[in-house]
């Protein structure tokens, strides 16, 4: 029997409890009344009128699942091979910053999570807890390191080479983000929890940034706060700027935010070692391209040289199959774990994560594929 059975006959039988609502929709809107409304909508909202952040799950619809009969799916290959390592699922949680904000637990409850699911977890630069934290607390998980990259470039490279200290297997470089977004949410509830000292946990316990300060962070944290405001983003960086990065580690680089073919040739051109299609759920540029409208375009360029991912949009299993037959290697899942961390902390990011493998191991065998190696565009139709 294969995950998706198992997962199904457990619940059935109440075996195992449903803490959280397995419905998305039904997910969100449960964390929207248990949370303040300034955490929720920090999560939840997106750049501008969020069109984009509508339309990141709708364009899936767009492509149609053509599923095959009699075809032998009793035993299914979930498994995934990214930079050397076979990974369970072809499921990663993407990098979540300030996730103190809806649960104290924040990074380190859905580190844990993540680890007893055996999906790869990636720490986020804005983060609560630093890095070393969180790799203290799922010291046998998966654990791969996103960077925002500062403008003062010591700090960037203190963190990298703290990750890869701490154990973290790839550097995801977030390229979308030089400054942040108008997010209209966050500006009528003037909210920001940088500015309250939340999500800057990194930067607190690094060496480079606090020898910025005149005094330590537990004397001032106000200056400490003001330097992070300072420096936090780089509108400055360019394609060059990678081969410095690159000069300072030895782990993988992938660059997340890339939605335009031609940036990925240049990816190609400057050596990095993978690509993660994502608009930052719609967070950054409202009325962007989908994640999944621009995926096969840059896979088509990629030609499987480096691994291609997917962020942005991933609510269920058939996002997930559709994700990858488009040519996706994994995909990365935002919003839902942070919804079942604010419902039921660690438990209820395991029950998401459980909740999505299951989903996406019935819809692969009903589609008539046993392992992802089979998942190609054949199997999708394009209205």
């Amino acid at each position: 029997m294969t995950y998706g059975n198992q997962v199904q006959l457990k619940v059935y039988q109440q075996i195992e409890e449903n803490i959280i609502p397995v419905t998305y929709e039904e997910l969100e809107a449960k964390a929207k009344a248990h949370l303040k409304k300034e955490p929720f909508y920090y999560v939840a909202a997106s750049a501008g009128a969020e069109v984009t952040a509508r339309n990141n799950n709708r364009a899936f619809d767009k492509w149609q699942i053509v599923p095959r009969m009699l075809c032998d799916t009793s035993t299914r290959d979930l498994s995934v091979e990214l930079y050397g390592k076979r990974y369970k699922y072809p499921i990663l949680c993407a990098p979540v910053g300030v996730q103190s904000i809806i649960h104290p637990d924040g990074e380190l409850g859905s580190a844990r999570a993540a680890a007893a699911m055996e999906v790869p977890f990636v720490a986020s630069t804005a983060s609560t807890y630093s890095l070393e934290k969180v790799a203290e607390e799922s010291p046998n998980g998966e654990k791969w390191f996103q960077l925002y990259w500062s403008s003062d470039r010591e700090i960037a490279v203190s963190m990298v080479k703290r990750a890869e200290t701490a154990g973290y297997s790839a550097i995801v470089i977030t390229l979308d983000t030089p400054m942040m977004a108008w997010r209209e949410k966050d500006i009528e509830h003037k909210y920001l929890p940088f500015l309250q000292g939340e999500g800057i946990g990194n930067y607190l316990e690094d060496p480079v940034f606090c020898s910025r300060l005149t005094t330590s962070p537990k004397e001032d944290m106000t200056s400490a706060i003001m330097l992070w405001a300072k420096i936090f983003g780089n509108p400055a960086l360019t394609w060059k700027d990678l081969n410095y990065i690159r000069m300072q580690t030895n782990l993988p680089i992938l660059l997340k935010g890339i939605l335009h073919p031609d940036d990925a040739r240049l990816a190609l051109e400057h050596g990095v070692d993978g690509i993660i299609v994502s608009n930052h759920g719609g967070r950054q540029v409202d009325g962007a391209i989908t994640s999944i409208e621009a995926l096969p375009e840059i896979c088509d360029v990629v030609q499987d040289q480096i691994p291609v991912l997917l962020d942005s949009g991933i609510r269920r299993g058939a996002d997930i199959v559709k994700a990858l037959s488009l040519g996706a290697k994994a995909v990365l899942v935002g919003r839902p774990y942070m919804y079942g961390l604010a419902l039921a902390g660690e438990e209820g990011v395991k029950q998401v994560l459980r909740n999505l493998i299951a989903d996406f191991d019935l819809t692969m065998a009903l589609s008539g594929k046993s392992t992802i190696s089979e998942l190609n565009r054949d199997l999708l139709k394009k209205v």
